[in-house]
C-alpha cells in the first residue's frame, strides 16, 4: 500500500527542514567545494520514533513508526572523480577516501567513528553490485546540541550517504532496496544485529499516517489518523505532540553489546519453542513461532528466555490493538498501549537503566501525557511520549524540572533548550535541490 503524497515531502504543518537550515548547509558546501550554491543538493533524513513494536523488528515482528521534525542534513555536490571529501558539524577533521576503494567490514567496534557510516554506505552499494564512479564533496550535520541517541541517528546518517551517492551516480534505488542497504551498513559493516525498523521509518513515513512494517515480509502498510479527516484541527494538524525527554546518558550502540545479547536470547527462545513443537526446519526467529504454540510450549523456556518471548508476543498484540486505536483516533487507548510497551521493555525485555526508568516514570505523571516508553534500544538516550497539544509545553516543563531534581549531574550535561523537546510528526527522507530559486524534492 502506498501512502498519498509519496515524493512530495513536507505536507505537515511544521515543515522540516526549514529554509534557514538548508541555507546553512548549502553555504558550508559552497565553502568546502568552491561550487555554486545552485549545484548543492541536500539529503534530509529525519529522526524516527517507534510508538509500538519495541524490540521485535529483529524477530520479524510488526512494528510501528513515524518520523519527527528534526534530523540529519547532508549537503553535497558530485566530486570530479571518485573521491569522497566530507566535513561534519559535530565532529572535527576531514574524511577523504575513494568510492572505487574496496571497503571491508569493521572487525573491532572500538574503531567505529563518524567516517564509518560513509564508508559503510559505499560498502553496502559495492556489495549489492552498484557501480560507483563519482564521489561526493559534502557537509553533514545533526541538530546542534541534541543527543540523538534513541532516535536512530545512525540510520539517518547511513541513509543520507546512500541517497547522496545514488544521486551523483544516477542510480535509481527504491526505498525498499535502500532499507536493505542500510541494514547491510549496520549488520554487515558495523556488526550490529538490528532489524529494519529504523530505515523503514526514515524512508517510508508520511505525515498523518502511522507506518506499520511487517519485518518478516518487509512489507509496509499505512494507517491514516481518523481525526485528520474530520477537519477538527487547524491546517490538518494532528491532535497531539511528541515529547522527547533526554536522559543525559550517551552511548554508541555498536560498542554496547547488551543489545546483541537480547537479540541472541530472542533467537534462543525461538529455537527452544520450535524444537519443542517439532518445527526445527524453521529459522530461529520468534515470528516463526505460532502464538498458540508459544502458549502451549512456553513452559520449556528458561526464565530469561521466557521473559524475552513474553515481550515479543505481548508486543505483537499491542501493535494490533494500536493499529485499531490509531485508525479510530482513540489517543487514550493508544497511549495506554504505549505505556504498557514501556513496562514490558523494563520487566520482560529487561532494558533501561535506573535513570531511564526514572525518566519514563516522570513522563507518565506529566500533565497531558497519554503514554510513554523508551525510545530506541532503551539502554541509554531518551524517552518518548505522546501528549495533548494544548498541554505539551506544560508537560515539557514538568518533566525537565522533575528529572533535574532526580539527576542533577546528568541534566547539567544537556543544553537547557535540549532537555525536553516538543516535536511534531514528520515526513520521509528525501533529496532537496534548488532550481531557478525554487525548492524541489526527489
Amino acid at each position: 500500500m502506498v501512502a498519498p503524497g509519496v515524493g512530495g515531502g513536507g505536507v505537515g504543518p511544521s515543515r522540516w527542514p526549514a529554509e534557514e537550515e538548508l541555507d546553512i548547509v548549502r553555504r558550508k558546501v559552497v565553502k568546502i567545494s568552491g561550487r555554486d550554491e545552485h549545484e548543492v543538493r541536500v539529503a534530509a533524513c529525519p529522526y524516527r520514533i517507534c510508538p509500538l513494536g519495541a524490540h521485535i523488528d529483529h524477530q520479524g515482528g510488526i512494528v510501528t513508526a513515524m518520523t519527527i521534525n528534526y534530523g540529519v542534513l547532508l549537503g553535497f555536490v558530485p566530486s570530479n572523480d571518485s573521491e569522497v571529501l566530507l566535513q561534519s558539524g559535530q565532529f572535527e577533521g576531514v574524511i577523504r577516501f575513494r568510492v572505487d576503494e574496496l571497503q571491508k567490514p569493521i572487525d573491532n567496534p572500538e574503531n567505529i567513528n563518524w567516517e564509518s557510516y560513509a564508508r559503510g554506505a559505499v560498502y553496502a552499494l559495492q556489495n549489492s553490485g552498484y557501480d560507483l564512479k563519482k564521489g561526493i564533496i559534502g557537509y553533514i550535520s545533526g541538530v546542534k546540541g541534541l543527543d540523538s541517541s534513541g532516535l536512530s541517528s545512525s540510520a539517518a546518517v547511513g541513509i543520507a550517504y546512500l541517497l547522496a551517492l545514488e544521486n551523483v551516480n544516477d542510480l535509481v534505488v527504491s526505498s525498499v532496496d535502500n532499507i536493505q542497504l542500510d541494514k547491510s551498513i549496520e549488520n554487515k559493516y558495523l556488526g550490529l544485529e538490528n532489524g529494519i525498523l529504523d530505515p523503514s521509518a526514515i524512508l517510508l513515513s508520511r505525515y498523518g499516517y502511522l507506518t506499520f512494517m511487517d519485518c518478516k515480509t518487509a512489507s509496509p502498510s499505512y494507517v491514516y489518523f481518523s481525526e485528520l479527516s474530520k477537519n477538527q484541527q487547524p491546517q490538518g494538524q494532528l491532535p497531539f505532540k511528541i515529547l522527547l525527554a533526554f536522559s543525559g546518558l550517551q552511548h554508541n550502540l555498536p560498542k554496547k553489546r547488551g543489545y546483541n545479547t537480547r537479540v541472541f536470547e530472542c533467537k534462543e527462545a525461538a529455537r527452544a519453542l520450535l524444537h519443542a513443537s517439532g518445527c526445527e526446519e524453521a529459522s530461529n526467529m520468534l515470528c516463526n513461532v505460532d502464538s498458540v504454540v508459544y502458549e502451549a510450549q512456553k513452559c520449556v523456556l528458561e526464565e530469561n528466555l521466557s521473559r524475552r518471548a513474553e515481550h515479543y508476543f505481548s508486543e505483537m498484540k499491542r501493535v494490533a490493538k494500536g493499529r485499531d486505536a490509531w485508525a479510530r483516533g482513540n489517543l487514550q487507548e493508544l497511549g495506554q498501549l504505549i505505556s504498557a510497551s514501556g513496562r514490558s521493555s523494563i520487566l520482560n525485555y529487561e532494558c533501561g537503566s535506573k535513570e531511564m526508568i526514572q525518566l519514563y516514570e516522570i513522563l507518565l505523571k506529566a500533565p497531558g501525557v497519554l503514554g510513554a516508553r523508551f525510545s530506541g534500544a532503551g539502554f541509554r538516550g531518551c524517552c518518548l511520549a505522546i501528549v495533548e497539544v494544548d498541554r505539551a509545553e506544560a508537560a515539557a516543563a514538568y518533566v525537565a524540572a522533575e528529572y533535574e531534581k532526580a539527576q542533577p549531574e546528568l541534566v547539567s550535561r544537556i543544553p537547557a533548550d535540549r532537555r525536553v523537546l516538543v516535536c511534531e510528526p514528520g515526513d520521509s527522507a528525501r533529496v532537496i535541490f534548488l532550481d531557478d530559486d525554487r525548492l524541489h524534492c526527489s
